[in-house]
């Protein structure tokens, strides 16, 4: 590993977390690790949502967009508000699109990569 490289590591905060902090970032992870989820997230973006929006929005059924909203809210990534006879959900921190932004455009650059790689064994007439 070049020293750029070590630098770049010993700067990361991860590196200081306790084995507590590191299961707590875990189980956060875990969290937003179920595709379902993710689409609840998402659906939640533009603002508060109440159960019928995001069912609507996501096409999942209600008793699993229950229980997933309540793992959100139970995480903290996800608050609920009553108003009148509805319950609106919404993102309790919005650095979580932050997060989903940068784990789409990696995935993006990865593809890309792939791409290349695969269009250049072509090119070599290795694949057909």
């Amino acid at each position: 590993m070049s020293t750029h490289q070590n630098a770049a590591t010993d700067d990361c905060g991860i590196t200081k977390l306790s084995p507590v902090a590191l299961s707590l970032m875990a189980d956060f992870f875990k969290v937003l690790s179920e595709a379902s989820r993710l689409q609840i997230v998402c659906a939640m973006k533009n603002g508060p949502r109440n159960v019928t929006q995001i069912i609507e929005a996501t096409g999942l059924g209600q008793a699993n967009v229950s229980k997933h909203l309540k793992i959100l809210t139970q995480a903290g990534i996800a608050s609920r508000q009553q108003q009148g006879p509805n319950v609106y959900y919404q993102i309790a921190n919005p650095f979580v699109f932050e997060l989903c932004d940068l784990v789409c455009d990696s995935l993006s650059v990865q593809f890309q990569q792939q791409t290349q790689q695969l269009e250049a064994l072509k090119g070599m007439g290795r694949l057909s």
